[in-house]
């Protein structure tokens, strides 16, 4: 079990979270189909610390970014997906 420490409401188990995949930039919305496929569909796998995003679903109804080890599981923060890390 993860506690999330959410930017608004402050730390909160995991269960009132849905998450959303790596938080990672998006091709152009004109891009060709084929950079969106790789972009949504392709993913890698790593070792280490990585930011994702989660839905505090349960709680303020807002979108974080959370930097996350996979292997520990250990969050080290958290943000607003508009603020620099």
């Amino acid at each position: 079990m993860l506690i999330i420490p959410c930017p608004w409401c402050g730390e909160r188990d995991e269960s009132e979270f849905s998450y959303g995949g790596r938080a990672k930039p998006l091709p152009p919305l004109d891009a060709p189909a084929n950079d969106w496929q790789t972009a949504l569909h392709v993913h890698e796998n790593p070792d280490g610390w990585h930011e994702e995003l989660w839905f505090h679903g349960f709680g303020c109804n807002q979108w974080l970014v959370a930097r996350r080890h996979t292997r520990t599981q250990e969050i080290s923060g958290t943000r607003a997906p508009g603020e620099m890390s």
